[in-house]
């Protein structure tokens, strides 16, 4: 028997059964795609001089969302943290609205066409999906 003084937190760590904690690597694996299709649709964007520059340099932006989605990922895979795949659905929850908005309600402005603001709908809709099985162990 340890001596749990000794032991590191993450011996310590409570594990799921094997059943949720999939739930918890299908989660971050599908934020993962999802991360990388948002920060090369940036890159993209960037390219064709579709960003605003009002906010601070492009590169900054691109780095910290990189950063955002590799803490998603650890807190999922490695943490199998339920408040993290419960946040996270809920911050891609209100800005579903948006997406709705702009695939389906006509823009004078709009800069880029319906169809990315659907395909952005069912990744989103597919990683809430896993976030919720993760989460609330659906």
């Amino acid at each position: 028997m340890t001596d749990d003084s000794t032991t590191p937190a993450a011996a310590r760590t409570p594990r799921w059964p094997p059943e949720r904690s999939r739930k918890f690597r299908q989660a971050a694996f599908v934020y993962l795609h999802l991360g990388i299709l948002y920060e090369a649709a940036a890159w993209v964007m960037l390219e064709h001089g579709m960003l605003p520059l009002g906010f601070g340099p492009p590169w900054l932006y691109l780095l910290l969302g990189a950063g955002v989605v590799a803490l998603v990922f650890w807190g999922l895979y490695r943490l199998e943290n339920v408040w993290v795949a419960r946040a996270i659905w809920g911050i891609q929850a209100l800005r579903f609205p948006a997406l709705i908005s702009r695939a389906f309600v006509e823009q004078a402005d709009a800069t880029m066409p319906t169809a990315f603001y659907v395909a952005a709908m069912i990744i989103v809709l597919t990683s809430m999906w896993a976030l919720a099985r993760a989460g609330w162990d659906l």
